[in-house]
Order: C-alpha cells, then structure tokens, then sequence
C-alpha cells in the first residue's frame, strides 16, 4: 500500500501509521476517482445502451428516468477497491477478508443488472439466495477461525446495557443469514429514488467508520463499554472509503439522476453494510441506523402479506414506503432529503448508545 511506501521513505514521520490519516487520505482517493472517471464511465454506459428500464407498474412520473444509464455501481466498487489498496494495510487480517466478500458482492450484482438488462427479469431468487447463502458461510467460518475473536465468536452485542452479550450459539449461523438477506435486500429495495440510497448508504457507512475505529482501540472500547477486538479498527479505513464513495457517487446521482447504481451498486454496498456488522458485532446497531432501510423492507413485506390476506385491497398506495410518498403527492427530492434526515437523527441515536452502555 501506498502509506508503507511512504513510511519505509519518511522514517521519522508516524503519520502515514495513523488509522484515521489513512481512513481520511482513503475517502479523498476513493471520491476524487469518481469525480475524475465517472463522467467517462456514464458516457460508456449510455453508448453500451446500458439503460434503466422502468416497470409499467411503477410511478407513471418514474417514466421520464428511461433511458438513464444504470450500472453506476461498477465505479463505485472500482474506487472502494482503489482507496482501500492503496491506504488500508493489506496484511490486516479483516481488509484481506472484507475485499474479496467485496468482490463476490459485486459478482451477484454484476450478474443481477446483465440479466435484467437482457432479459428483464434478473437472477433467479433462489439462485441469488443459493450465492448469498454460501457467502454467510464463508462469514460464519472466518469468525469461528480468526483468533481475534477468541472466547466470542457466537455473540452478539446489546445495546443500551453495560457488558452485556447475548450468545446465539447454534443459531450464529441462521442469524448471519438473515442479517445478510435483510441487509442486501433492504439496500436494494431503497434504491428507488434518484440520491436516496447513496446518502443513506454514506450516513450508516459514517456510523460503522467510528464504531469499528472505537472498536480496534483498547482505550476507547474500554471507556465507553463496548467489546474490544484485536486489528479490527483497520476496518475504518475500508467503511471510511464505502462512505465517500456513495457521497460521491451523489454527485451523478443526485436529482434529477444522470445515472443509476443498479443491483451492482445496491446489493454490494448492502452486502458490505451487513458484513462489517457482523463482523463488529454491531448488527443491532446496524438496524438502529439503517432503520430507514428497515421501515422500506417492511412496509414492502406488510403490502404483500396484507395484499393476499384482504384479496386484492393495499396497506400503501405503493411499496416500497417512498413510493407511497410519491402518490401522495410529495416531491422526490423533499422524500429523499426526509429520509436523510431521518437516516442522521437514527444514526446520532446508534452512536449515543456506545455511551449509554
């Protein structure tokens, strides 16, 4: 990585060994690319004809978006991967973990937005929760092997209560794979309205960049009560990076949208939230956070249940819970400003726990 280079050349300067300089030196990295590259990569794209097809089921005022390039996540992932290799220490057991789950994110929604794009249907389900499935095991198994996490690999942290962990035992396994599911499904669902998603996604990715900071350092995790594990503030620098790059990736897909991240933007990213979660042991607070992505998950099961129950009447004008906003005659950008601020209040309440405990 770059800041060894450095380091091995300015012996005398410590600040290139710094976990927040780095983390900070990997956000600007990781935005400038995008800000430099993806004017290029939007004109592929819209060469390519790679474009957003809207559902004739949608918001009729969704019409006018057909047409605007999708796939915008490929840029996003190309300057997470840059940022990270060249600021993150990459003989850290937890970065050499999180970039290839990275990669096989970025694979299944890669693969996702090809077959839409030439079929218009996506991947299967079932194969998509066959991939996501074999993913949560691969989790499962670097947790019960890495010694950092020693005599607590199968719990789970509570909030708002002091020293407190709950041990899922048997169940860590199923609880990966519905925070997993949940997460990347959540993500994805959101991601209907131009900037709602990528703000959201920059605000929690900001939270899990201090909990996994606090978390790596003995004096921190010790005053404020919250478990500490070994090597994993290194994780910082990478959620540090995932949250610039979603802020920049708003400078194309702000309203009125240039550009979509598609499911190879929404599942990666959902997929990487979920992850660092887990692996902080964080999940609960991950659900205090993103509880925008939940309430949008929500209102889309509480639609279908109630749909097949009352044979044909809807609990929403639309699901997910934007487009019902949207029907009741609300502004795009007013829902997703709303829901950014919402995002803000949520997450400044997840990080008053940590003292709370």
């Amino acid at each position: 990585m770059i800041s060894s280079l450095l380091s091995s050349i300015f012996k005398d300067v410590a600040l290139f060994k710094y976990i927040t300089f780095r983390a900070a030196m990997s956000s600007i990295t990781s935005i400038l690319f995008i800000f430099i590259f993806g004017r290029s990569l939007l004109n592929v794209l819209k060469n390519f004809s790679i474009t957003e097809k809207i559902r004739n089921d949608g918001p009729k005022q969704h019409f006018k978006k057909e047409g605007t390039p999708t796939m915008g996540g490929i840029i996003i992932i190309l300057s997470i991967f840059l940022g990270t290799i060249l600021w993150a220490d990459l003989s850290n057991s937890f970065i050499r973990f999180i970039l290839p789950i990275t990669f096989l994110f970025f694979i299944l929604g890669f693969i996702d937005d090809i077959l839409k794009f030439k079929s218009k249907k996506g991947l299967i389900p079932k194969y998509k929760l066959i991939f996501q499935f074999i993913i949560s095991i691969i989790i499962f198994y670097f947790i019960t092997k890495n010694p950092n996490y020693s005599n607590f690999r199968y719990l789970t942290n509570i909030l708002f209560i002091k020293n407190i962990l709950f041990d899922l035992s048997f169940l860590f396994l199923p609880f990966i794979i519905i925070v997993l599911l949940g997460t990347t499904n959540a993500v994805n669902l959101t991601d209907g309205l131009d900037g709602l998603a990528a703000g959201m996604l920059a605000i929690v990715f900001t939270l899990f960049t201090i909990v996994t900071y606090i978390m790596g350092n003995k004096v921190f995790s010790n005053y404020l009560n919250i478990l500490y594990i070994k090597d994993i503030g290194e994780l910082s620098v990478f959620a540090s990076t995932c949250a610039s790059a979603s802020l920049g990736f708003l400078w194309f897909n702000s309203y009125p949208a240039e550009i979509f991240m598609g499911d190879t933007g929404s599942i990666t990213l959902g997929g990487i939230l979920a992850t660092i979660a887990i692996l902080s042991k964080q999940e609960i607070l991950l659900l205090i956070g993103g509880g925008i992505f939940a309430v949008e998950a929500l209102s889309s099961l509480i639609q279908i249940y109630y749909f097949r129950l009352t044979k044909g009447k809807r609990f929403f004008k639309m699901a997910p819970l934007h487009h019902h906003f949207e029907l009741s005659g609300m502004p795009e950008p007013k829902i997703v400003i709303r829901f950014w601020i919402v995002t803000i209040l949520l997450v400044i309440i997840a990080l008053s726990t940590l003292k709370v405990r």
